[in-house]
């Protein structure tokens, strides 16, 4: 049996509880004074030694002098032990749960999994001075750690740093890890980011080694939404290809993944092509037959008469976050800051083949300091004529997209925008900011709100430059009631 410890050697078991909070009282207390007595003197100074302080208590930590507690800490599957002469105050003021298991006990053995096990060390020391240094792989021992022994103040830092790090690079991809993690302990806050993360992010996690960590559930729930970004469709049906060859899971669960696929958002070409050369597709084709008979139906009517007999108003026929040129595109705005810009593009009609020779051209305008009704000047009735001063960062930014034309094919379609905001992390760009609308942002509170387009360190551009990606979807609406 191996054993570890901080310190040279136990010290033997004493009670300094009464001793440590006396200081901690007369602590407060002094500075309590200390406030009064200077508030308002012009001569006032801070002293200030915390960071001397801070090394003390590590070193008391580390030497184990005046320890009253001792920590056996056993590794799961080992016999090695790992122990620390610790102190009860330090330990209670931090932890509940220290509190209870030390109520009248001065040693405990605590069971621990290898990975949190490893960071018991550092876990102790934040307990002293509440400071610590994570590392991607750390994030779930440290936080489990955490909420074990109710440390709330670091489960919330531990959760933070993850929220905060999801675009972060690694070897296998952490996202999937944390979002699985974060599901096992109830955590819905930081479930919902790495969710929303790895919608938003799709095609870099299929093409990446995370992309086989997925588990079911999570495959079935990111095939439920619209908001995927991802090149088109078919990409989408490569990648859960890919993940039912290397998981093998039951014909259920495959057929369930199958049948979440929005089919008539793929061409007819490749429809065919998949028929015949897909393996998934030619195994399970009796399941979906009906989604794909459908979907060419789609494609041989114009959207009008397609919805004559069949509801348009469901998913399958909603357009996802397609990447493709096809419903899109780029816009890099250099110096975002400083003046109105305008650019144009087009965009195919819809998804149908019917529409795929049509086209319809977008005219985008760019404000960077566009006032809302309620910022913008007054002018007085008073008989200097004064205007309301304004400042320029009360402004906020607005994008307004139109069409450059209408048109009779329009009839039965709305458009739905959305813009992605791209962010560089660890030199590779990441979505991190999406918004949906259907005329202009000013249906959109929060678009670059928080952006600082005026400051070079502002998360939202890259190169002192905002990186945008526009998506047009077209919506389709039932015109007439459909037939029975």
């Amino acid at each position: 049996m191996m054993a570890k410890g901080i310190g040279a050697r136990p010290a033997a078991p004493r009670r300094w509880t009464g001793t440590f909070a006396g200081l901690s009282l007369l602590c407060l207390a002094v500075q309590a004074v200390q406030k009064a007595d200077l508030s308002g003197d012009p001569t006032v100074a801070t002293i200030n030694h915390s960071l001397s302080l801070l090394q003390r208590l590590q070193e008391l930590l580390h030497d184990g002098n005046a320890s009253d507690t001792t920590l056996r800490v056993r590794t799961t599957g080992s016999d090695e032990i790992k122990v620390f002469q610790a102190h009860q105050l330090m330990l209670s003021l931090q932890s509940e749960i220290f509190e209870s298991l030390l109520h009248n006990q001065t040693m405990l053995t605590l069971h621990e999994p290898p990975d949190s096990a490893a960071l018991f060390e550092k876990f102790i020391r934040y307990l002293y001075c509440g400071e610590i240094s994570i590392l991607l792989h750390q994030a779930i021992p440290l936080h489990r750690l955490a909420s074990k022994y109710r440390v709330h103040s670091l489960q919330r830092g531990v959760a933070e740093y993850m929220k905060n790090r999801l675009a972060s690079e690694s070897n296998q991809g952490h996202v999937v890890g944390w979002y699985h993690y974060a599901v096992r302990i109830g955590d819905e806050a930081l479930q919902e980011s790495c969710l929303q993360f790895l919608a938003w992010n799709l095609s870099a996690v299929m093409s990446s080694a995370e992309w086989a960590s997925v588990s079911v559930d999570l495959l079935l729930l990111l095939l439920e939404r619209s908001d995927l970004v991802l090149q088109s469709e078919l990409e989408l049906y490569t990648g859960v290809e890919d993940w039912v060859a290397t998981h093998q899971p039951d014909d259920s669960v495959v057929e369930k993944m199958l049948r979440s696929l929005r089919y008539p958002m793929i061409s007819p070409n490749h429809l065919f092509h998949l028929q015949k050369q897909s393996p998934v597709m030619v195994k399970h084709y009796s399941v979906v037959h009906d989604l794909l008979f459908q979907a060419f139906q789609f494609h041989s009517a114009s959207p009008i008469h397609f919805a004559k007999y069949f509801d348009v108003n469901c998913s399958m026929f909603l357009p996802r976050n397609y990447l493709s040129t096809s419903w899109g595109s780029q816009w890099v705005i250099n110096n975002p800051a400083r003046d109105d810009r305008s650019t144009s593009f087009q965009t195919q009609l819809g998804p149908s083949n019917h529409d795929s020779a049509k086209r319809v051209t977008w005219n985008v305008l760019f404000s960077p300091r566009w006032l809302p009704v309620s910022l913008r000047p007054v002018y007085s009735d008073s008989v200097s004529g004064a205007i309301q001063s304004i400042r320029i960062e009360d402004g906020r930014p607005r994008l307004v997209i139109t069409p450059a034309t209408t048109s009779s094919d329009f009839a039965g379609v709305s458009f739905q925008k959305t813009i992605l905001v791209g962010v560089r992390q660890q030199g590779k760009v990441f979505v991190k900011h999406a918004y949906s609308f259907h005329q202009s942002t000013d249906e959109v509170a929060d678009f670059l709100v928080h952006a600082d387009l005026q400051k070079r360190t502002s998360e939202y551009l890259i190169d002192n430059s905002l990186h945008l990606h526009i998506i047009i979807k077209p919506v389709y609406h039932s015109l007439i009631k459909v037939k029975k």
